[in-house]
């Protein structure tokens, strides 16, 4: 599997309400850190989030996290030609 683009270094922190998200996990939506369908064609998928109370959450910015799609602070280990 070839990797994701970084879409940014670091998380996106995002205000959610209560529902279904799509996180996007190739890097290429221009609507990150959500879904667009760009990533058609490509052997990634959107990783769906079900959100259940409503708050601030971290979605990871650099595609890397091991924790996906929740930042769990892998961008930190990245350099800048990752």
């Amino acid at each position: 599997m070839s990797e994701p683009r970084i879409a940014q270094i670091g998380p996106y922190k995002v205000q959610l309400s209560p529902g279904t998200y799509w996180w996007c996990q190739c890097g290429r939506s221009n609507n990150q850190p959500f879904c667009d369908g760009s990533h058609k064609g490509s052997e990634f998928s959107p990783v769906k989030v079900e959100i259940t109370a409503t708050g601030t959450v971290a979605l990871c910015g650099c595609k890397r996290s091991g924790n996906r799609p929740f930042c769990d602070g892998t961008h930190n280990t990245l350099d800048a030609d990752d």
